[in-house]
């Protein structure tokens, strides 16, 4: 028999959920309008914000100049696997499916309360 009270639980949480999902929806849509306006050059502010667009940046460092610069150890020792691209390449045939499947490493990262509709 389930603990009510983890019924009482769940239930509260299922509810903020959706409530947030149909609010995040809601922003996201909203914020999408203010992104096309300001775009086109409209400016807009209220008492209390102003909306303004920022670029976000990413710094990366190609890999031959690296190299160039740094040398092989170097570039060995900072060196990541996209584990995308090899999955792709494996895909292509260019690298064995089976061997990248043994050699790849599962870690946790979180665990999420996933939340299933059941049927009455």
């Amino acid at each position: 028999m389930t603990n009510p009270h983890l019924t009482d639980l769940l239930d509260r949480y299922a509810t903020l959920r959706d409530t947030i999902l149909g609010l995040e929806a809601e922003r996201d849509q909203l914020g999408a309008e203010l992104k096309a306006a300001l775009l086109d050059g409209e400016t807009v502010q209220t008492d209390l914000y102003r909306a303004e667009l920022r670029t976000s940046t990413t710094i990366e460092y190609p890999l031959d100049r690296f190299r160039e610069c740094f040398g092989d150890a170097a570039t060995l020792e900072v060196a990541t696997i996209d584990r995308k691209k090899a999955d792709r390449l494996a895909t292509a045939g260019d690298l064995d499916a089976d061997t990248l499947a043994n050699l790849a490493v599962k870690k946790p990262r979180a665990q999420s309360l996933v939340l299933t509709q059941v049927r009455a």
